[in-house]
């Protein structure tokens, strides 16, 4: 793997020479010093170099409030410096972002970044930096180099977690009806209280951890993974809690990255069982230039439903994904998925596809996102109850933002909001949802 000391021999310091006129001033009983900035610097590298980093986190520290923005970049990219080599990496990320959000521009740091992100596990945010590097050119022999270190970047980090808590004010916490009646062969049936729609404010909880184990000298190794949610409610009937475990090999071939695995799921609605299921599934992934990757995955899975039987069988998916930074510090994502559930009761077997389109802007000290997600879906059979088969009509819109100039050791809050529609012609599955999540995020 390549080390931080890489981007200092490709790049150099984000400030080749810092001149400006901004002063500090030290006083020593009657006689006062007057240090320019660039002298500060020189002091705080004397200070470093001596083995005294409290002087130099004192001096760097002082710098990042100069009125110079260039003195400010140039503080805060050392200060990060010295926070890696102690491994505070979570520290000197923030000094980072904040550092970006005043100089999009700044390659180096953004290069810097992505190897703090690399280093609390979140490979995936750390090759988005690069990505967003690579937008705004690069020299060819740094590009070279910022080539190397993203393949290296897909299986450098052993061990990593990811956690968010958030509170969750849902219009539609069971996904139900608002129909009063249930068009069937019979006429019109009544939907009793309890089989609609209920609204409701939930604890929301989504974490994974994962763990490497590599295999000999080569560029395979074992990626193992734990990763769940929950939606808990007052009302612990509406809660829904599931568990994922998998583990398979990772293998790099040339520029690609594939993952194998084996995996378990298990879910529980209400705390009571409600379906488990046995997977095996592939990834592979391609970097295309040096702004997009392409990705591919796909699945196959049995599938045990513990409250309705005819809801058993297999269920196959594959989904392709492209990601592409249109500038330092805007990207978006496209995807488009097939899904296939093929049951015991025909009526429940169904074929539908879904696609989608995610953009992201940084603007200032926060991320904006927004993204709309559409969907179709087709029956084999009609179920027996129903005159027609089911044939849905999702489509789903969210905006969300995080706000880093908030963070708190290494929390940083995040506001997110979705509407969600799905119109279907049976009553049961045909519905409307508004949810709000505010919560807070940490990467580990």
């Amino acid at each position: 793997m390549l080390g931080a000391a890489f981007w200092l021999a490709a790049a150099g310091s984000i400030l080749p020479a810092a001149t400006a006129p901004a002063a500090a001033q030290a006083s020593s009983n009657a006689r006062s010093v007057m240090l320019r900035p660039a002298q500060m610097l020189r002091l705080a590298d004397i200070a470093q170099a001596k083995g005294d980093p409290t002087t130099a986190f004192s001096i760097y520290t002082a710098l990042e409030r100069d009125p110079d923005a260039e003195i400010r970049a140039e503080a805060r990219f050392r200060h990060a410096k010295q926070l890696l080599a102690q491994k505070r990496n979570a520290d000197a990320a923030i000094l980072l972002r904040r550092l970006i959000d005043e100089k999009p521009g700044a390659t180096v740091a953004r290069l810097e970044l992505a190897h703090a992100l690399q280093l609390l596990g979140d490979p995936d945010a750390a090759l988005r930096e690069l990505r967003a590097a690579q937008s705004s050119g690069l020299p060819p022999a740094v590009a070279r180099l910022v080539d190397r270190y993203s393949q290296a970047l897909r299986a450098s980090r052993p061990v990593g977690a990811s956690f968010e808590i958030a509170l969750a004010p849902d219009s539609n916490i069971n996904s139900a009806t608002r129909s009063d009646t249930l068009g069937t062969v019979f006429g019109d049936f009544d939907i009793d209280e309890g089989s609609k729609a209920k609204s409701g404010t939930g604890l929301s909880l989504h974490g994974q951890a994962y763990r490497r184990f590599a295999l000999g000298a080569g560029d395979t190794s074992i990626l193992a993974r734990v990763s769940g949610f929950a939606d808990l409610y007052k009302k612990t009937r509406f809660n829904d809690i599931a568990l994922d475990v998998a583990a398979g090999p990772e293998m790099q071939w040339g520029r690609s990255r594939i993952n194998l695995e084996l995996a378990a799921t298990q879910r529980w609605i209400g705390q009571k069982p409600f379906s488990r299921s046995a997977r095996v599934g592939a990834t592979w992934a391609r970097p295309l230039g040096s702004r997009t990757e392409l990705r591919l995955t796909g699945s196959a899975a049995l599938v045990n439903n513990s409250m309705n039987d005819l809801q058993d069988g297999k269920v196959y998916s594959g989904q392709v994904q492209a990601e592409r930074a249109l500038s330092p510090t805007t990207g978006v994502a496209l995807n488009l998925g097939l899904d296939r559930q093929s049951l015991r009761d025909p009526g429940y077997s169904t074929t539908g596809w879904h696609g989608g389109l995610t953009g992201w802007r940084e603007l200032g000290q926060a991320t904006l996102t927004a993204g709309v997600q559409l969907g179709r879906l087709h029956a084999d059979e009609r179920l027996l109850l129903f005159p027609d088969k089911r044939s849905d009509h999702y489509s789903r819109f969210s905006v969300g933002a995080t706000f880093r100039q908030m963070q708190w050791r290494g929390f940083a809050p995040v506001v997110r909001f979705s509407i969600e529609r799905n119109r279907s012609t049976i009553e049961f599955y045909d519905y409307r949802r508004t949810r709000t999540e505010l919560g807070v995020v940490r990467a580990f």
